[in-house]
């Protein structure tokens, strides 16, 4: 059974940092790319990041470059999303998701976890 585990949500000030964790099992994940996403209430589904597995090769949101690194432990079988300069705007709960391509599109992803809530206090 495909599991994704996201963890390392909370509250934190703006300009603070947050690292949030994805933890992957039941399949092998190498030729996947592990996305981030976030919804804040009210607001539709958005991309904020991407890494390839096999490659490493990354995407990121407009919104958050420069400012967030999206990375992977393959030991670990998880992939991180170190969150830092941290704005208001940036509240949500933020879903890590596995699919085939190194896509920004949340239709092409066939695994999804949770979420974890993330908000960002001025």
């Amino acid at each position: 059974q495909v599991q994704l585990v996201e963890s390392g949500g909370g509250l934190v000030q703006a300009g603070g940092s947050l690292r949030l964790s994805c933890a992957a099992s039941g399949r092998s994940f190498s030729n996947y790319a592990m996305g981030w996403f976030r919804q804040a209430p009210g607001k539709e589904r958005e991309f904020v990041a991407v890494e390839y597995w096999n490659t490493g090769r990354t995407s990121y949101a407009d919104s958050v470059k420069g400012r967030f690194t999206v990375s992977r432990d393959n030991a670990k079988n998880t992939v991180y999303l170190q969150m830092n300069s941290l704005k208001p705007e940036d509240t949500a709960v933020y879903v890590c998701a596995a699919g085939p391509y190194l896509s920004s599109n949340w239709l092409e992803y066939n695994y999804w976890g949770q979420g974890t809530q993330v908000t960002v206090s001025s």
